[in-house]
């Protein structure tokens, strides 16, 4: 059974306080629930539970130098959620999505694996950054991969990973915490402290 966000954060918690203080203290204190309910105004719908609990314990990370999820990415605040999701809207093409229809994408998406008509789509929800653009996009469409994390950039469109990791936020969550505790590598990733930020 997987873990929830709140057991995963704390394991986290406790091994970046033990082996890295710098990322520690770099962890934000709890998001502000009027932050949450001004995001949920944005997007036009309410943040899936996992997403909710976790800017509850952390509203993303202080610093920019620091990153928590595989591929070097930084999660982000409810107010940068907002930011980043209105970015991303920018390049959703609405008329080629309409006229292949939601099945259509889908399709394409589940067959190839990746998808350039979803780039930008309103309800796939930024929750990470790196430092090259790319992002973490959380589905909350109600079809098959509702709760799942897909990684967007500009020139692939959204892909879907198809590591177990992705599969939700609390997964990947508990991952991280597993992944930090054995040092063993995640997929292609492999947990490291770097001496000179922790």
């Amino acid at each position: 059974m997987t873990a929830t966000i709140s057991e995963s954060w704390t394991r986290i918690e406790n091994w970046l306080a033990e082996h890295a203080p710098a990322t520690y203290a770099a962890l934000a204190p709890p998001a502000d629930p009027a932050d949450i309910a001004a995001l949920e105004r944005v997007i036009g719908r309410p943040l899936l539970k996992p997403l909710t609990m976790s800017l509850l314990r952390h509203d993303g990370l202080l610093d920019w130098r620091f990153s928590l999820l595989p591929g070097s990415y930084r999660l982000l605040s409810a107010r940068e959620i907002s930011t980043e999701w209105h970015s991303l809207g920018d390049y959703f093409d609405r008329s080629t999505a309409d006229e292949r229809g939601e099945e259509g994408a889908d399709y394409d998406f589940m067959r190839s694996g990746c998808s350039g008509i979803l780039y930008g789509h309103p309800q796939l929800i930024p929750i990470a950054r790196d430092t090259c653009g790319g992002r973490l996009v959380l589905d909350h469409r109600p079809e098959i991969d509702r709760g799942r994390i897909h990684k967007t950039d500009a020139t692939e469109g959204v892909m879907r990973g198809s590591h177990e990791m992705w599969t939700s936020l609390p997964v990947l969550m508990e991952t991280v915490a597993t992944s930090l505790e054995t040092s063993q590598p995640l997929n292609d990733y492999l947990p490291a402290v770097t001496r000179s930020r922790g």
